[in-house]
């Protein structure tokens, strides 16, 4: 039994699209996890730091 995906897809029009990032060890399925400066894979443990914009 899986997990509830509220929240990972947003509906625009007729299109479905992803809000969260996919992890790149994992591969599609499987999305990172978003933290305040961070996002993390609970799956794998990989994690990548979030960059502030115009720095």
């Amino acid at each position: 039994m899986g997990k509830a995906r509220v929240g990972l897809y947003a509906v625009k029009g007729d299109s479905l699209t992803r809000t969260h990032s996919t992890c790149p060890k994992c591969g599609p399925g499987v999305f990172l996890a978003e933290h305040g400066n961070r996002r993390s894979c609970g799956r794998c443990g990989y994690g990548e730091r979030k960059t502030k914009k115009g720095a």
